[in-house]
């Protein structure tokens, strides 16, 4: 597994993979940033420059996300969510077969390890608010915002 560090403009993030795909996307306020790129890191550090530049609304490198069957299933389903859109846990768990499991598919999207690319940012509480956020609720709000730009009103 090779893996870069990049700085954007919500911290450093880590990139892991290798020839199977990127395994882990992940975001801290702290570290240092990678002198070199590995050749199989460079198209997802491309892409993820490029979406926030506000040049790309979606990715297709490789992923390789390690984790159970079910939180597969849950992280295919956070796939599914439209650039700019949002939907609910409860949303989700009726998506994906059962409005039992939302607490088992909260959790799965806690675990997503692939973050920005796989949208755990776009689920949101069922009244609209702004629930738990592993990288933080104050990205998750820029996020969102950086999705959804503001249309400016006219005045006339």
């Amino acid at each position: 597994m090779e893996t870069t560090y990049i700085k954007t403009p919500l911290g450093i993030t880590q990139i892991t993979g290798d020839e199977n795909g990127i395994a882990v996307i992940s975001v801290s306020d702290e570290g240092v940033v990678s002198a070199d790129i590995p050749f199989v890191l460079q198209e997802a550090v491309t892409q993820l420059n490029d979406y926030f530049e506000g040049k790309r609304t979606s990715f297709d490198f490789k992923l390789n996300p390690k984790g159970t069957e079910f939180q597969q299933k849950v992280w295919k389903g956070l796939l599914e969510i439209p650039f700019g859109k949002t939907c609910s846990y409860m949303d989700l768990s009726k998506k994906l077969g059962d409005v039992k499991a939302i607490r088992a598919v909260a959790s799965a999207n806690g675990k997503n390890p692939l973050w920005i690319v796989v949208p755990c940012h776009r689920v949101i509480g069922t009244d609209g608010s702004l629930t738990g956020y592993a990288g933080g609720l104050w990205r998750k709000k820029w996020l969102l915002e950086h999705e959804t730009p503001s249309t400016q009103q006219s005045l006339f």
